[in-house]
C-alpha cells in the first residue's frame, strides 16, 4: 500500500567519544553515514532485529541495547519509515568488512559536517547527552526535509 510505512531499527554502535558508521552502498541513503540496522523481520521485535542486524552487518554479537527513541519519517513518495533507535557501547576494534558498505570510526566533534541523512545529526546531539527522544520528519516529493520536531519537548528542530 503507497505510503504504508516500514519498520526498522539503527543501532549506534558506540566507544567513547568514536561511532561506528555505515558508508552506505545501496538506497536508500546511497553515500551516507548511517547506524548499522534494518528492516523489521516478520514475527521479530524491534530489539530482537537491532541484534540481528548488528551481527549481520559488522559480525559483532551485542548482549544488550539501551533503547534511545523513536523517528518516523514521512513523504508524499515511497520513503516512509517508523524506525526504533538503539545504542551500544562497545570495545574499539578495527572497523570490520560489511556487504552493505564500508564501516568507519567517526568521531561525534566530525558528525555535524559529515554526510549524513538530515535528521540524524539532530539525533546524535540527543543521544549524546543519553536524552530519550521521539522524533518526527516530514519530506517534500523530492526527499528534502522540510520539518522535524522533537515530540517529547514539543521543539522544532527544522
Amino acid at each position: 500500500m503507497k505510503g504504508l510505512k516500514r519498520t526498522a531499527v539503527m543501532v549506534v554502535l558506540r566507544c567513547g567519544t568514536q561511532f561506528l558508521l555505515l558508508k552506505r552502498a545501496n538506497e536508500p541513503n546511497r553515500g551516507l553515514y548511517v547506524p548499522v540496522g534494518g528492516k523489521v523481520d516478520p514475527y521479530e521485535d524491534p530489539y530482537q532485529t537491532g541484534l540481528r542486524e548488528v551481527e549481520e552487518e559488522t559480525g559483532i554479537k551485542l548482549q544488550q541495547l539501551c533503547y534511545m527513541g523513536s523517528l518516523v519519517e514521512t513523504s508524499p513518495v515511497e520513503y516512509n519509515w517508523w524506525c526504533s533507535i538503539y545504542m551500544a557501547d562497545i570495545p574499539w576494534q578495527e572497523a570490520p568488512p560489511c556487504d552493505e558498505g564500508e564501516l568507519e570510526w567517526i568521531d561525534f566533534s566530525a558528525l555535524e559536517t559529515l554526510a549524513t541523512p538530515a535528521t540524524d545529526w539532530h539525533i546524535y546531539q540527543y543521544m549524546a547527552r543519553e536524552q530519550a527522544f521521539a522524533m518526527r520528519a516530514m519530506y517534500d516529493e523530492n526527499l528534502q526535509l522540510t520539518f522535524m520536531e522533537e515530540e517529547i519537548e514539543g521543539k522544532i528542530l527544522v
